[in-house]
């Protein structure tokens, strides 16, 4: 049984810890987070104790942590965490530089210690379908990927203002797609950008609407669509053209139920966000973690998964403010 202490109580924190606290393998034994009511709500709710950093870090029964607080706490509680020879489950991004991101990998291949980042994407069900069929050649060779990635609303700007931007902060995910999906790198990247959804954003430094286009060593293609709004919903879709043919993977909507009339065909709409969206994919992803610490195995997405991802992210916002192409080295 391994022991865990899950950093931040807030909305992912929570989905989290409810996966830890199902796992046959795990067992939540504390809550860590600067607000003490959510912290007490969240540790009641599954039979754990509330904690400090450093009485969490320094309890030898601690294996692992798992990291959901805000992003600038990240860096630092992976530098501790591999220190304290823990287990490291943390949320995307490693950090918002990456230089420190860096700092935190080497950390962790010092202390010789497990850390897995959280692109949880790669663990939907209908995702994971796909790659696996891309990767038995059903399509012949990937030439083109078309991501679709747009979000029901913008988060607040208070939110924005922090967040590091669109592309580290909603497109990391999408970039991280692309390199798994393709099993392919990026050699250039060119971005463009627009405020159409709220000019607040744009007053706080930002863009809501994206359109990128990535080339990679091998010379395939993707491109990448994002908005912060969309009407009907989550839109979180793919497709993979290759010599053979192609694949698609489509929205998840809260039912598969059709109906037909002399009026319309209709069916529901897709899921309203991304904690619907990807329930199971959470799930997974944290069962996916523990499997592979009792089994001994490594973990399918890596710090080094998280800092190309960042990488990606960071040569996007250059673009997007240099109005061209950036190369991106190998």
């Amino acid at each position: 049984m391994i022991e865990v202490a899950v950093f931040g109580a807030g909305r992912i924190g929570k989905i989290h810890a409810a996966n830890v606290a199902r796992h046959p393998q795990a067992r939540l034994r504390y809550v860590v987070d600067v607000h003490g009511p959510s912290a007490q709500a969240l540790a009641d709710a599954h039979g754990a104790t509330v904690a400090g950093i450093d009485e969490a870090l320094n309890d030898p029964a601690v294996g692992a942590v798992v990291i959901g607080s805000s992003t600038d706490t990240h860096a630092d509680l992976i530098h501790r965490a591999a220190a304290a020879g823990k287990a490291i489950f943390c949320e995307k991004p490693v950090d918002l530089d990456v230089e420190r991101a860096r700092a935190c990998q080497a950390a962790v291949e010092k202390a010789g210690v497990t850390c897995m980042i959280a692109f949880q994407r790669r663990f939907d069900p209908t995702f994971s379908s796909l790659k696996k069929r891309l990767d038995d050649g059903e399509i012949g060779s990937p030439e083109v990927l078309v991501v679709t990635s747009r979000d029901p609303g913008a988060p607040p700007v208070s939110y924005i203002q922090s967040s590091g931007g669109i592309f580290k902060d909603m497109l990391i995910h999408d970039f991280d797609i692309f390199r798994w999906i393709l099993d392919d790198e990026a050699v250039s990247v060119h971005a463009a950008g627009s405020c159409l959804t709220d000019p607040a954003i744009a007053d706080a430094g930002d863009i809501d609407t994206t359109a990128v286009t990535i080339r990679t060593r091998k010379g395939r293609l993707c491109q990448i669509n994002t908005s912060r709004r969309a009407a009907y919903g989550y839109d979180q879709r793919f497709e993979v053209h290759g010599s053979q043919g192609m694949l698609q993977a489509g929205n998840v909507a809260p039912t598969q139920v059709v109906s037909h009339t002399a009026a319309n065909i209709a069916h529901d709409l897709p899921e309203h966000f991304f904690l619907q969206r990807y329930r199971d994919a959470y799930a997974a992803e944290i069962a996916h973690f523990f499997d592979a610490l009792t089994a001994g195995t490594p973990v399918r997405t890596t710090i080094a998964d998280g800092i190309k991802a960042l990488e990606l992210a960071e040569a996007a916002a250059r673009s997007w403010r240099e109005g061209q192409a950036v190369a991106v080295s190998i």
